[in-house]
């Protein structure tokens, strides 16, 4: 028999940081026709997460909130209309519930797990049937509850709107989820990756996932053109990820190629822009900003996930449900290689 109340973080405004999560006893509403419950066994952070009880999310969030929009659990119990799923089923949780395939619109924006609707930080969660996806099979459930965001969105930038080809370049920023994700799904697909990083630590850790160059970023402050030497011809980046904003951005229109792709995805370094939009006429490059991506676009992820078997890079770090605080401040303390996630029992 199904629980009627569930355990759950609660982000109850954004003027208090850290201490605004507050974990509560809630309610398991009744399953509608086409909705099911999962018994949610793994979550995993991104930045925005830490950012949103700070007050440094620059979009529209409701209070009190859920926070998470990843994560990965077992059906439990499936609405009298359900389809698709079934009691035992291994899924995963689509980040904008109601982005099913093609462009993003204003209406599915409002969708977003963690920001509009309660997330996945709790132990039990109705969903959609059509809010979820099926968990890779090579995937433990910590390995899967890091997909919805950071994986999906390298997965937008390397095919949302051209596809990668095997033998084009990719540059990734930093050691971060989407930046990590990017190398992996780069490799498998054939292209040369080059990465860039602060410390001899990490650019090991990059060589080993397969990263073809690492270029440390505080040793060669011009690490843009660098990196254009280093590609196909020396013509520049097929691919940047970019997620520094402002402080990376001149660096990353150095390293592009003409008719290149930047793809922003975040503003690590800061929000106040250095480049402006005619940067990208004066480099003959596209600057597309990414905002994860639909369901359609997860089910090819996840496939390709499963026929490269791919494993996500989790830190060693793995937090408790009762320690979730710990971990937004280890992950807000850039303690993290790859993925933070806690298990949820």
């Amino acid at each position: 028999m199904a629980p009627s109340s569930t355990k759950q973080w609660s982000v109850t405004g954004n003027d208090k940081a850290f201490d605004g999560l507050q974990l509560v006893d809630a309610p398991i509403p009744a399953l509608g026709d086409s909705e099911v419950l999962v018994k949610m066994h793994a979550a995993s952070l991104n930045y925005r997460d830490v950012i949103i009880p700070r007050g440094q999310y620059p979009f529209p969030v409701t209070f009190p909130v859920v926070p998470g929009s990843d994560g990965a659990g077992e059906i439990v119990e499936v609405g009298s209309k359900v389809s698709k799923w079934k009691k035992g089923d291994k899924v995963a949780t689509l980040f904008h519930q109601g982005h099913q395939y093609g462009a993003l619109d204003a209406a599915t924006t409002g969708t977003s797990l963690g920001g509009f609707v309660d997330g996945t930080l709790r132990q039990y969660a109705v969903f959609n049937e059509s809010g979820l996806v099926r968990s890779p099979r090579n995937l433990n459930y910590v390995e899967a509850s890091t997909l919805s965001c950071a994986a999906l969105t390298s997965w937008n930038c390397l095919y949302g709107l051209r596809q990668l080809k095997p033998g084009e370049t990719v540059l990734v920023q930093g050691t971060g989820g989407v930046s990590v994700f990017a190398l992996q799904f780069a490799k498998a697909a054939g292209a040369i990756v080059i990465a860039t990083t602060s410390t001899k630590e990490k650019e090991e850790t990059l060589k080993k996932l397969g990263a073809d160059h690492v270029i440390n970023y505080k040793e060669d402050p011009n690490w843009g053109e660098t990196a254009k030497k280093l590609s196909r011809d020396g013509a520049g980046v097929d691919h940047v990820i970019e997620v520094g904003g402002a402080n990376t951005m001149n660096q990353s229109l150095k390293a592009i190629k003409l008719e290149g792709i930047i793809s922003l995805v975040g503003f690590l370094g800061g929000n106040q822009p250095q480049a402006t939009i005619l940067d990208c006429l004066r480099h003959g490059c596209i600057a597309r900003g990414i905002f994860v991506g639909p369901k359609s676009q997860m089910e090819d992820m996840v496939a390709a996930i499963e026929a490269n078997d791919i494993h996500p890079v989790v830190d060693k770090e793995v937090f408790d449900f009762e320690k979730t605080k710990d971990a937004y401040q280890y992950l807000w303390d850039q303690k993290h290689f790859g993925k933070v996630a806690i298990k949820i029992e």
